[in-house]
């Protein structure tokens, strides 16, 4: 099946099953592994565990009732931007089996920040942590595209409990522009003084990608420095191609798109050891990219991160991921 199916099938089929209550109980005696040990308190947060779906898996806030039955300790939803957009064409999302990695090219495909606005009105389950990541739409240019992340970040700013800015992305023709010096620190600072305007402000991270240099990391450490930021989460996806198995020529007919899983793994412990390194453990870092094993997921904890998230990892590995790393981390 298609993978972008698969995945519309998959949720579509777990929000029906687990509205049953014996189902959802099954879920979550399965599936959650809780023990006192595993909770973490970070950005004013209480987090029953450190383990947390990364953005892209529900765009829209439409599943994050589901996949807290899961054991997520916290759920980062999006990235949305102001207005709906189709984001790129089909095909946009394929499977490399034998790197137990995906490509995308996904687009920041999403409904708009008021359709999410709507689902988040409606009661959470408990003890749920919410992360809304945002962005811009296709159609702002760079220059303007400080207006689309403080319109995204006014509606959602009651309804999540951190935000994430998504510059990123290597899907939205020239978005990773804006992880230059200047237009970031502009961009960082206008959300900051919304945020600090607030009679209580939101935690605000950054997510970067695995593609900088040192030098360019070092400017982000400056930046989230200057700006007051909570801290930033390493990585997004990569433009990068190695090292792979997959053949050359299979590579070449997807064509454009970020890669995750597997093959991302040593690159982001890399950049979260860097970062941690370089500001002497003091950067609060979630760390995501390749983890798809508890051992993985302990490799991003002792490189520096304090929290970390999954995605692609469960595509492969399944459900029972969250489970088992939290079980390592417990022991």
């Amino acid at each position: 099946m298609a993978p972008e199916r698969a995945h519309h099938l998959t949720v579509a089929l777990l929000k029906f099953t687990l509205a049953l209550p014996v189902i959802n109980w099954l879920f979550k005696k399965n599936y959650s592994f809780e023990k006192k040990s595993l909770h973490r308190t970070f950005m004013g947060l209480d987090f029953k565990n450190p383990v947390g779906l990364a953005a892209g898996f529900d765009k829209d806030g439409k599943y994050y009732r589901e996949m807290a039955s899961i054991g997520f300790g916290f759920i980062e939803i999006g990235t949305v931007t102001p207005k709906p957009q189709g984001g790129n064409p089909q095909p946009r999302l394929f499977r490399l089996p034998k790197d137990e990695a995906l490509i995308n090219r996904m687009g920041f495909n999403n409904e708009g920040v008021d359709a999410m606005v709507e689902r988040l009105k409606k009661k959470r389950p408990e003890g749920v942590i919410i992360g809304g990541n945002i962005g811009k739409n296709k159609v702002t240019p760079n220059d303007e595209a400080v207006n689309d992340y403080a319109i995204c970040f006014e509606k959602l700013f009651d309804l999540v409990d951190y935000f994430v800015v998504n510059v990123s992305s290597p899907n939205t023709p020239g978005l990773r522009e804006l992880q230059d010096k200047e237009p970031l620190t502009k961009l960082l600072s206008h959300l900051q003084k919304l945020n600090q305007a607030k009679a209580t402000p939101k935690p605000i991270l950054l997510k970067i990608a695995p593609d900088l240099t040192n030098e360019q990391l070092d400017d982000i450490l400056e930046i989230v420095k200057d700006t007051n930021l909570e801290g930033v989460i390493a990585t997004n996806t990569t433009i990068a191609r190695e090292p792979l198995t997959t053949a050359q020529s299979a590579i070449e007919k997807i064509g454009n798109g970020g890669l995750s899983g597997a093959p991302l793994q040593q690159r982001a412990t890399e950049v979260i050891r860097y970062l941690s390194e370089k500001s002497n453990g003091s950067l609060f870092i979630i760390g995501v990219g390749g983890i798809d094993s508890p051992a993985a997921a302990k490799e991003k904890i002792d490189a520096g991160a304090s929290l970390v998230q999954v995605y692609s990892g469960m595509v492969y590995y399944g459900p029972g991921l969250v489970r088992d790393i939290c079980k390592e981390i417990a022991s």
